[in-house]
């Protein structure tokens, strides 16, 4: 169910990786809202997609340098920066995994994030008004075997997003994580057939194993939309006190006192 409303009225938003899953799903709730969305991704979205499109690389740091100038030129600045754009080099033993997987893995989840706010929330300092959410995931916190890569990357961007909010605070800005669980993408959809085909099974079979591997307590996987409605929860004026935390939409898999 998509939630109409006007909270976001007049803001500008960029949301990386909006062509589909989350940033897709984040892209239609934030213009749901009002707002002026722009969003960047190496694949075209969907023709009725309410954003502004920008083809980008956030893998190097002159991909990033040059959105957040095309940004500029297109609207002149942002006031929400929606880092969702990440990806995974694939299950590899720990110890056999390469320097390259490694590195990639870090360029993509970490450093796509760090260059493009050192492009675009300076202006939001400036002006002394802004938010950037970091999309992180739970992988962060429950590492799953053959995949340390992607963990230790998304960690790092944990840790670096709370070290951000303190940095960025005093002027103004706003500096959020949000931590999904087991969310059932597109992406997510053709790994999910792959497992489910090697098995002879359905793919709800798979989800199931999944979700009871995770121990769940929800009982199913999270949908993109469970993590756009967050967003758009932290880049409003409702959260205004609330920054250098992560927001965990996982149903609940993470066990805390």
């Amino acid at each position: 169910m998509t939630i109409v409303n006007e909270e976001l009225a007049g803001l500008r938003v960029l949301v990386t990786g909006g062509s589909r899953g989350i940033g897709e799903a984040t892209v239609r709730r934030l213009a749901a809202a009002g707002a002026t969305v722009l969003t960047a991704s190496r694949t075209a979205p969907a023709d009725d997609l309410p954003a502004i499109f920008i083809t980008a690389d956030l893998r190097s740091e002159e991909g990033a340098a040059e959105l957040g100038r095309r940004v500029v030129d297109h609207v002149g600045g942002i006031d929400v920066l929606v880092n969702n754009a990440g990806s995974a080099t694939g299950p590899v033993p720990t110890l056999e995994r390469s320097d390259a997987s490694w590195l990639a893995d870090l360029e993509m989840n970490l450093l796509g994030a760090v260059r493009l706010d050192r492009a675009l929330v300076p202006q939001m300092v400036e002006r002394g008004s802004g938010v950037v959410v970091h999309v992180s995931s739970i992988a962060s916190h429950l590492p799953q075997p053959a995949e340390a890569s992607y963990a230790a990357s998304k960690a790092a961007l944990n840790a670096y997003s709370r070290e951000l909010a303190t940095a960025v605070g005093q002027h103004g800005v706003r500096v959020v994580c949000v931590v999904p669980g087991f969310v059932v993408t597109e992406g997510a959809v053709g790994h999910l057939q792959q497992m489910a085909d090697s098995q002879g099974v359905g793919i709800d079979d798979i989800k199931q194993q999944i979700v009871d591997h995770l121990k769940v307590p929800m009982g199913r996987p999270g949908e993109p939309e469970d993590v756009a409605e967050m967003i758009a929860f932290l880049a409003s004026g409702r959260a205004k006190w609330l920054t250098g935390a992560q927001f965990r939409v996982d149903g609940g898999i993470i066990p805390v006192v």
